[in-house]
């Protein structure tokens, strides 16, 4: 892994190459104006949990019926070419300069929302799944947010307390089973408005019981920035709608 990281630091000294289609960088990113503009923006979302929605709802159903412990969900993206390409090679190949790329754009979204947060937290990874990827995805991609929003990145306010199957293994009500009581914190989260980063939100249920475990050790509230979201599936989105017991 530490030679991992020299040969991506040595990469970064050269001239930047877009990581989708290897044509000249454009302004010192890792990628190009055409895949840039190729980005898939996620437009007509539901303003709490960044689900499409039609076009000026502002809520979908589940919010408006059972609204989650985040206060909003930002998703600039959806989960499509070519972010999703991306957000794979890093989370399973270790392409880190996939992580500084979509931390830098998601960066500058946050910035032109004006985001703001007391502190940044990255979504935990068990210390078993940590050693075996080597890195943890969302930190990767929270490293280049505090020097663009001015909030400083935290690593000790949210810890992973257990082991878990892997979401993507799950179906919504699996998962939200699957990862109760998956987290712990200490008082160290009382008082402080929380954004947690995460590079990809499904279903939505680790997202929420990361929140919910915040709050109750007194956080004031919790947003949830991530690169992007990804549509439920038809058996995911009518379970989500009827489950009264969320995580």
């Amino acid at each position: 892994m530490v030679y991992t990281r020299l040969r991506h630091a040595f990469q970064s000294l050269l001239p930047s190459s877009c990581l989708c289609c290897e044509a000249p960088g454009c302004g010192n990113v890792d990628i190009c104006a055409g895949c840039f503009r190729d980005l898939p923006r996620n437009e007509h979302a539901c303003t709490t949990c960044a689900l499409p929605v039609t076009v000026g709802q502002r809520e979908c159903g589940r919010c408006q019926d059972q609204p989650p412990p985040f206060s909003r969900l930002v998703a600039p993206w959806r989960y499509a070419e070519p972010v999703d390409g991306l957000i794979q090679a890093l989370k399973f190949r270790g392409q880190l300069p996939a992580g500084r790329l979509l931390g830098t754009l998601l960066a500058r979204e946050l910035f032109r929302r004006h985001a703001t947060a007391d502190v940044i937290v990255p979504l935990p990874l068990h210390r078993q799944r940590l050693r075996e990827r080597g890195f943890n995805q969302a930190t990767e991609i929270a490293r280049c947010l505090p020097q663009r929003l001015g909030i400083p990145l935290r690593h000790d306010i949210l810890r992973r307390a257990g082991g878990t199957i892997r979401q993507s293994q799950l179906g919504r009500r699996q998962r939200v089973t699957n990862i109760r009581g998956a987290f712990a914190t200490t008082d160290s989260a009382r008082g402080l408005r929380i954004a947690l980063v995460d590079d990809v939100v499904t279903t939505g249920s680790t997202i929420e019981e990361a929140a919910r475990t915040l709050l109750r050790q007194g956080a004031v509230s919790v947003e949830v920035w991530a690169v992007a979201r990804a549509t439920l599936s038809p058996r995911d989105r009518h379970t989500g709608e009827t489950e009264k017991e969320t995580p």
